[in-house]
């Protein structure tokens, strides 16, 4: 027992610490405390959790953007295709046309007559500006014209992601019978010894049975929930349902394939022919790869190979699987970082797309918002802190700081639209309008930020300059500001990577202009990073997924060093009163 005096009264009261009763109510008070604890320690961990998804899913669609698959090709620079009236120059090496040697040197790396429709495909392998690393190249040594230059092309975004695995998985089978082609090129028949194609041909029926029925299936379901309106479509289902049913009941009927099957192709005589028509002794199709002349093929020397991603669901077609497939094979691709995307600017095209221009744009931006709000916000919070009486006029003003430090981004958007564009009619989408409207937002939290700086340095600081005779400037500019400087800068390193992650403002602004060519000034047409990131996430092109994921890396990249830097300053110059 523990005796403790009531308060206002003389008397003493007993509390009761040792009864069942109180251990039962101790006991109760450790638990609610140990769950608290637990329920803390959950809520740490689920955030860790949901970090570190965002983080390691970012990392998984950006990383790939890093890299980049080219074409090494031996290109054949004429003379008469760089020339200028005869004479070879700088300015005759950057106007020429690269387009037809390029084109030239991809035709020599898969030889043998091709069709039209083929040459087209194959030069669609490579990206519009694939030949700039040549022309840098001429332009630097133009003594190299009229060489053979081995030389990497940028290939295109469909091409590039095809060896990203984004592309078809593909099979291949030994077949044991001799094949016949009739021809070398075009629409070919292939004949064989054995019913090689017949287990190909009992999946196909397979795959159109299944497709039947799921055709009746989604009849049944229209027929069930849409009535009258969807009547028209449910006949028609049912109408392309039975179609098929009668192939699949006809099993031994040639079957002709379409693109919402896995693609069936034959690998004979150094060529791919691609099957459109299969019996059980014979395909009909046209040529890929061109064959080699042979009279007869020979057992063991031909295979089935199978793209097993249907046509209809690639990005590429079959006959650019076909090139690929081949240019790897003869070890023409090779596996680069992706400097462009680090040093061009925009593009419409994927593989060209880069953000030097948002980067050198996000720079110029900043610079403006640093020396516009930091030299204003840290005179406002001296002089709010040190020197403005305190009155009705200095509480209104302290206020409207903590109410403008929570005011949405977009109102000072607005704001720089208005008065920026508007009236004084600044250019539009020029880092100059855009930092000075960043600095607008980020100038509240800097004044708050450097008057608890202020606030933290010990009065005892200033009292002793003031004892040895300073004035009051000299003692705040002298001796209060050098040591309240550190906390100023993590302020002002914070309040800028969150200008740098803001998107809203800019926008209003018009810094949302496609922007192709790299700014130089503070009123040329720019865009930053965030926006970059916004408008390549609206584009259709599977390639500029990568890409934005990829500008989200920077960006974090960009925001880890800045956080890591006001850390570090406010560890480094420290005091501890």
């Amino acid at each position: 027992m523990t005796d403790i005096a009531a308060s206002g009264r003389g008397s003493l009261r007993r509390v009761d610490v040792t009864s069942a009763k109180a251990q039962a109510r101790i006991r109760a008070r450790y638990r609610k405390e140990k769950r608290f604890k637990l329920y803390g320690l959950g809520a740490l961990l689920l955030t860790t959790v949901f970090v570190v998804v965002l983080i390691a899913d970012v990392l998984n669609r950006g990383l790939p953007a890093f890299w980049q698959y080219q074409l090494v090709l031996d290109v054949r620079v004429d003379r008469d295709a760089v020339s200028a009236g005869g004479k070879v120059d700088a300015a005759s090496i950057r106007g020429a046309d690269y387009y037809p040697l390029t084109k030239a040197a991809l035709e020599t790396a898969i030889p043998g007559e091709m069709s039209r429709s083929a040459q087209k495909q194959l030069t669609r392998l490579l990206s519009t500006g694939a030949a700039d690393a040549l022309r840098q190249r001429l332009v630097s040594d133009p003594s190299l014209v009229g060489q053979t230059i081995r030389t990497p092309l940028i290939m295109s975004a469909n091409a590039d992601l095809y060896y990203k695995d984004e592309g078809t998985p593909i099979t291949t089978r030994e077949m044991r019978g001799t094949a016949t082609p009739s021809g070398t090129s075009g629409e070919i028949t292939v004949l064989t010894s054995a019913n090689d194609f017949a287990s190909e041909l009992v999946l196909i029926k397979q795959r159109l049975a299944k497709r039947a029925e799921r055709l009746r299936a989604e009849a049944d379901r229209l027929d069930l929930f849409g009535g009258e309106a969807v009547a028209s479509r449910v006949n028609a289902l049912r109408n392309e349902a039975t179609e098929l049913q009668k192939r699949v009941d006809l099993p031994k009927v040639e079957e002709t394939l379409d693109d919402r099957m896995p693609s069936l192709l034959v690998a004979i005589n150094g060529g791919l022919v691609k099957i459109a028509k299969i019996s059980d002794v014979s395909i009909t199709g046209d040529v890929l790869l061109p064959l080699q002349s042979t009279d007869e093929a020979k057992p063991g020397t031909w295979q089935l190979v199978t793209y097993e991603t249907p046509e209809s669901n690639r990005k590429v077609t079959d006959q650019e699987v076909a090139f690929l497939e081949r240019l790897e094979a003869l070890g023409k691709v090779e596996r680069t970082f992706n400097w462009t995307f680090l040093t061009a600017g925009d593009s419409r095209e994927p593989e060209l797309a880069g953000i030097r221009g948002a980067l050198v744009g996000s720079a110029l931006t900043l610079i403006v918002t640093l020396v516009l709000c930091l030299p204003i916000g840290v005179m406002a919070a001296i002089y709010l802190e040190e020197f403005a009486r305190k009155g009705r006029i200095t509480d209104l003003i302290e206020v409207n700081i903590n109410n403008l430090a929570a005011v949405p981004s977009i109102v000072f958007g607005l704001l720089g639209l208005a008065v920026f564009l508007n009236f004084f009619g600044m250019p539009r989408s020029a880092p100059l309008v855009g930092g000075i409207t960043l600095g607008l937002l980020v100038l509240p939290t800097i004044i708050i930020a450097a008057r608890a700086a202020l606030k933290a340095v010990p009065p005892s600081i200033k009292e002793a300059a003031l004892g040895v005779g300073a004035s009051h400037q000299q003692a705040i500019f002298h001796h209060v500001l050098p040591l309240a400087m550190p906390g100023i800068m993590t302020g002002t390193i914070i309040g800028m990577a969150h200008a740098l992650g803001e998107t809203a403002p800019l926008l209003m602004i018009g810094m949302i202009a496609f922007i192709v060519d790299i700014p130089h000034g503070f009123t040329d047409a720019a865009t930053v990073l965030p926006v970059q990131i916004y408008l390549w996430s609206d584009l259709p092109e599977t390639a500029f997924k990568a890409k934005t994921a990829a500008a989200i890396i920077v960006l974090l990249m960009f925001l880890f060093v800045m956080n890591g830097t006001a850390i570090w300053l406010r560890k480094k110059f420290e005091r501890r009163w």
